[in-house]
């Protein structure tokens, strides 16, 4: 029989700190993997197309879809079974699908708290949907699919992990067709996403993605990631491209291979990317300003090295000196990812942070709260030593504190974060230097400042 699926993306919950809409990588991935086997897709993003749960009510009855697929994060996952238990009431006959990094590890969890919820989707979810939908399609079970979790007789069972897919050339490119693109414009273009990796090789306490992607560091090849660059600037007219990859530049020569692919094609396209401090060179950095890089974001998390060690995340605070002076000599614009908060850390060490920061002289900075999420080590220490103090998580937005440690309160916190952004922004100098850079780094900056001179002054924001 024909099976088709809609996939859903759930919206933020209204209490949140928002976040602007995004291009969903996975939802991409899985259409393209459906799609390539000869199966129908629809998606209904509501982030995008800024749908609440009645709205998505509307916009599902539209459908007549076999399967529901839901995507969610730790922030969107209650917004998730509200979409499912929506999905149900219009559709009774559908089977709904939970996936992403919380339903991972809040598998068996997520299942008794919405009975609406017929499978959770674990890990990477490409083949996993794709063996779902050929066995519905051959009228066969889907109770041993590797990497599923379901209820099956008022009993939770969950199926050994699939193997993770070893080669990512096989995989098609992402199905941007399929997503509401003329809403994800930012400045009137859009910014496509790529991912030319999974996995990592380390094992940061408050990281979820290696628990998700595994500790192998699985590579696209150099080539496969050219050719995916050129069919966006040829096929979307992308301009502009910003690499997901938690740590881009693990394989330096592979970097280095790409660089070489986009000059030797021509490629009219600029970049960003996320890197660590103690995987790039000098050389690297400039050979990637040269192919169109003009950003990179880097983990600061802290400027206290105790900090940093109980994070596991293995630099120093010279690497990221280095790695900051390195980008700058480059011509890059450089971002400062940093976490406040983190079990252990003082209020004098979360201060000692804010100033390292300011020495480094980056180009923006996103402090972010230190926020544990299930399938953490992290989350695992704050809940066993009683600190949780918010468990909705509709308010794990990153700006949201959630727990509070004896050496640090929840207060505290956020008066530190909120002082640090506004002596950061807060600059005259600051937005005249980020005017004249312009683009889309330098007109945001501008306006994230314009938003904390504003809340300064009294005016409140979500």
């Amino acid at each position: 029989m024909d099976v088709n699926v809609t996939l859903v993306n759930p919206p933020y919950p209204k209490k949140a700190h928002q976040h602007p809409p995004f291009i969903p990588l996975g939802i991409a991935y899985l259409g393209a993997v459906l799609e390539k086997n000869g199966y129908s897709v629809d998606v209904i993003d509501c982030q995008a197309q800024r749908l609440t749960t009645s709205d998505f009510e509307r916009e599902i009855g539209k459908h007549q879809p076999d399967v529901v697929g839901i995507t969610s994060t730790t922030l969107t996952y209650k917004s998730a079974l509200r979409i499912t238990e929506t999905a149900k009431q219009v559709h009774p006959d559908c089977m709904t699908i939970l996936g992403g990094c919380h339903a991972t590890f809040w598998d068996d969890k997520a299942l008794e708290e919405c009975p609406q919820l017929d499978m959770i989707v674990r890990k990477e979810g490409e083949y996993t949907l794709l063996e779902i939908m050929n066995r519905l399609k051959r009228n066969k079970g889907v109770d041993n699919v590797l990497g599923t979790t379901f209820r099956k007789n008022g009993d939770i069972i969950r199926n050994a992990d699939r193997p993770y897919i070893e080669n990512l050339d096989e995989l098609p490119f992402p199905a941007h067709h399929i997503l509401p693109l003329r809403r994800l414009r930012k400045q009137g273009k859009v910014i496509f996403p790529l991912t030319t990796s999974r996995g990592c090789v380390y094992w940061c306490n408050f990281c979820t993605a290696v628990r998700m992607f595994g500790r192998k560091f699985r590579m696209r090849s150099p080539k496969n990631v050219v050719d995916e660059m050129q069919f966006l600037t040829e096929k979307h007219g992308a301009s502009q491209l910003t690499f997901y990859d938690d740590a881009f530049t693990v394989d330096q020569s592979r970097v280095e291979k790409i660089c070489e692919g986009i000059q030797n094609r021509r490629l009219k396209v600029e970049w960003d990317c996320e890197s660590r401090v103690d995987m790039v060179t000098r050389g690297l950095l400039k050979k990637m300003k040269k192919a169109g890089c003009i950003a990179v974001w880097f983990g600061v998390e802290s400027g206290s090295q105790n900090v940093l060690n109980s994070m596991d995340k293995s630099i120093n605070l010279a690497q990221t000196r280095r790695a900051f002076k390195w980008a700058n000599e480059a011509g890059l614009m450089t971002v400062a990812s940093v976490i406040l908060g983190f079990p252990g850390e003082t209020k004098d060490m979360a201060l000692q942070t804010v100033k390292f920061v300011e020495e480094l002289k980056p180009n923006d900075v996103g402090y972010y709260i230190a926020t544990p999420y299930p399938g953490t080590p992290m989350y695992d220490f704050v809940k066993e030593n009683g600190w949780l103090k918010i468990t909705d998580f509709d308010m794990y937005d990153t700006a949201t504190p959630v727990f509070e440690s004896p050496n640090l309160s929840i207060r505290d916190l956020e008066e530190i974060r909120e002082k640090a952004y506004q002596s950061f922004y807060l600059r005259p100098s600051y937005v005249l230097r980020m005017l004249s850079k312009g683009g889309i780094y330098g007109i945001s900056s501008v306006r994230t400042s314009l938003a904390h001179f504003l809340r300064a002054l009294g005016f409140k924001f979500a």
